[in-house]
């Protein structure tokens, strides 16, 4: 069984070797649900309280971002474990709603998955009784039955045993991940038993051990080296670990650990912003989840940084005519043809070559809509089925080179997920953002605005 990452190197280690790695590791090998019906149908939305942009959707554009959730949560129901809940890493696009005989899951894909039932939920793709049963038994099984260190999960795991696969690590940033998912599930079923599952959870993850002596976080730790060396020390994905440890009710760390990663400032064709060399996903997989609209710490507005970040990332393809254009851009971590890769800019990253990740847009869509979902729109209009499939786009896809991936990945689907419904309604980060922690630790942070009065 083939692995998206090489054994003994985590994602984001592999993220940091970027293009170096034409030896990354090899790729492994309108839809509805089978139990939508009129009895459970979509309810009416209200407008979100502060959209994210100023944004009028057309009907076209409702009946897209409809087709684009709806698919995307069907792969979290179909390719999830009815005993576990565990959610696959990847799955293949073209196939009939079995799961994919791949047996390797993700805690991301997981926690992405558990706020992705609740948008099903909410719109009424699948049957409450039967969302509520699966969210149970999720949280159930990882606090009783999934191996953990410290409060901690590993990376990548067999979807029926928990059993650690080889070479993943203990992941700090990929537990953020999938405690921000049960966090936003408790708050959105108010069922009794999510809420002192998801709490339990929380409770017991020990944040002052994965700092392991340091100012910054580690990316995490395996059984017999111990802590990984990379740190969590510049801007990034890393602010929900952060939060969510300074807002730890049981294990917390100061919050001076959020005035201890960098936050260079970037230039690109007139616009500016605080980033590190990373791709796109980075701006955009804490703000799935934490409310950062309307508020600022001692550094900046966040919400409006990933703004520019995203106008920049366009800019930055559409200096590459070549291959990209208005309707035609957007490129992030990501399958390639050889592989997986991070790769993107500003600063050009990877073994750019005019392949297209539709992550890209779709998880900025709460930042830049027009843009966002013009291209997304027009992608699926121009290659249709070759890049469109039972769950939506296809993880990647190159037409000039007739590559069109055959998987999708469960933390690209989730990201385009959420945000989707984010912009639309403000789902996910209203819930999520009623679970009290999050709002003391941003207080704690140094946050003043929105939601955040003492």
């Amino acid at each position: 069984m083939q692995q998206r990452v090489a054994p003994g190197i985590n994602r984001r280690q592999m993220l940091k070797a970027m293009a170096a790695s034409a030896g990354c590791a090899l790729l492994p090998g309108s839809l509805a649900f089978a139990g939508e019906s009129a009895a459970y149908p979509a309810p009416a939305y209200p407008a979100p309280m502060y959209p994210a942009q100023a944004w009028s959707p057309t009907a076209e554009d409702e009946a897209f971002l409809d087709d684009l959730q709806r698919q995307a949560c069907l792969f979290f129901w179909e390719q999830g474990s009815d005993r576990t809940g565990q959610i696959l890493d990847r799955a293949r696009n073209d196939g009939t709603g079995s799961r994919d005989p791949r047996r390797m899951a993700s805690i991301a894909s997981t926690g992405f998955g558990l706020t992705a039932l609740c948008i099903a939920d909410q719109r009424g793709f699948l049957p409450h009784a039967q969302l509520v049963e699966r969210v149970r038994t999720t949280l159930d099984w990882h606090l009783n039955t999934m191996p953990e260190v410290h409060g901690f999960f590993y990376h990548f795991t067999d979807i029926e045993t928990g059993e650690r696969f080889p070479g993943s690590e203990v992941s700090s940033i990929d537990t953020a991940i999938l405690l921000c998912g049960m966090l936003t599930a408790r708050e959105h079923f108010h069922d009794a038993q999510i809420d002192a599952l998801a709490q339990q959870i929380y409770e017991r993850v020990d944040w002052p051990w994965m700092l392991n002596g340091g100012k910054a976080f580690s990316m995490g730790w395996k059984p017999r080296t111990g802590f990984l060396v990379n740190r969590w020390d510049h801007y990034c994905e890393l602010m929900m670990i952060d939060l969510l440890a300074i807002g730890s009710p049981t294990h917390p760390v100061e919050p001076e650990v959020w005035n201890d990663f960098t936050r260079t400032e970037m230039r690109f064709e007139g616009f500016q912003f605080i980033s590190g060399e990373d791709p796109l996903f980075t701006h955009q997989y804490s703000q799935a989840w934490f409310d950062f609209r309307g508020k600022r710490d001692a550094y900046a507005d966040y919400f409006t940084n990933s703004i520019t970040a995203t106008k920049a990332h366009k800019a930055f393809c559409l200096t590459h005519p070549d291959w990209y254009n208005d309707d035609y851009w957007g490129v992030t971590a990501s399958d390639y043809q050889r592989g997986y890769i991070a790769w993107g800019g500003p600063p050009a990253m990877g073994p750019l070559d005019g392949t297209v990740v539709p992550s890209a847009a779709a998880g900025s869509l709460a930042f830049l809509p027009e843009d966002c979902l013009s291209v997304l729109k027009a992608m699926r209009a121009k290659w249709g089925k070759l890049a469109w499939g039972r769950y939506g786009f296809v993880d990647a896809f190159h037409p000039a080179a007739n590559w069109y991936d055959p998987d999708v990945l469960g933390i690209d689907q989730g990201i385009s997920v959420i945000m989707a419904e984010n912009l639309r309604t403000g789902m996910v980060w209203e819930t999520f953002m009623r679970n009290r922690a999050c709002v003391t630790a941003m207080q704690r942070a140094g946050f003043r605005g929105r939601g955040l009065a003492v």
